[in-house]
């Protein structure tokens, strides 16, 4: 359903006034009537963030149908991943009866630090947690979260009324697993690794993909372009670590197309298994 405050998840129609059901028809777009061959999106060229009307209805010969003014976006994948990123929450909620937090991390950098903010401090009062790095595009050092998910703990505080309070009170110091890809690097390498670091817990699913050799700062051109070059990479005490090999998962886990196509997720699914375990 979108959420329509957010202008980077909006959802055209349901949007006020507009109220477009699951199951019906599009049947015209700027009254150009919708038939094959067209290709639906192509008579969407051009038109987001501007008003136009489309013609929909309960049947596809055109009875019972309306037209309603809407204002197109720019492409749907940011609703997809918030529809994905939401039903996680809800199936791990329901195997976990409530006791488990997931917290997805889509990259390093502002998104990821708005997400993480989003879905970690409302769930700190459960016992363990997952964190979701799959797809990780990095962006910066991630070393924010880590420092988050190791705070320990210090006390409780007893209240003369109602439940006690901890320190740190946005910390959660129960069980935690991670889950990786392969199509998570860069600060998407680094967030596993440093989780591995510093013993937090196990990381499950598909090796990442290693790259962490990076650039920091770039020549601008009189055309606008740029010039860059891999101008920094990461060493430890222990030497260069990552950088071509990735960090590879305790648990291996497999997500092999017909289980996503038949809407299941073993990585999440093993996940939630080895958390309720410990």
């Amino acid at each position: 359903g979108g959420l329509n405050w957010n202008p980077e998840l909006r959802s055209p129609l349901t949007e006020p006034g507009v109220d477009v059901k699951e199951g019906e028809y599009l049947l015209a777009v700027q009254g150009k009537k919708l038939r094959p061959p067209t290709n639906p999106y192509s008579l969407f060229e051009n038109t987001a963030g501007k008003i136009i009307e489309i013609t929909v209805g309960p049947n596809p010969d055109g009875t019972g149908s309306r037209t309603v003014s809407v204002v197109p976006i720019h492409g749907e994948s940011a609703l997809r991943n918030r529809d994905w990123v939401e039903g996680n929450l809800k199936k791990v909620n329901e195997a976990t009866g409530g006791r488990v937090a997931y917290v997805y991390v889509p990259n390093t950098t502002t998104l990821g630090h708005t997400y993480f903010k989003r879905y970690f401090f409302p769930q700190v009062h459960k016992d363990a947690i997952i964190v979701d790095e799959r797809f990780n595009g990095g962006g910066s050092v991630a070393d924010y979260y880590i420092d988050i998910l190791r705070r320990p703990f210090v006390s409780y505080w007893h209240t003369r009324y109602g439940h006690d309070l901890k320190t740190p009170g946005a910390s959660i110091q129960g069980p935690k697993v991670m889950l990786i890809d392969e199509t998570a690097g860069s600060g998407g390498d680094l967030l596993p690794w440093m989780f591995r670091k510093f013993k937090l817990g196990k990381l499950i699913g598909k090796r990442t993909w290693g790259g962490l050799v990076g650039t920091l700062g770039f020549p601008i051109l009189m055309d606008g372009g740029y010039v860059a070059a891999p101008n920094l990479a990461i060493w430890t005490e222990d030497g260069w670590v990552v950088e071509n090999v990735g960090v590879p998962p305790d648990i291996e886990v497999e997500q092999w197309p017909a289980d996503v196509i038949a809407g299941r997720d073993p990585q999440l699914e093993k996940a939630i298994e080895v958390i309720m375990e410990e």
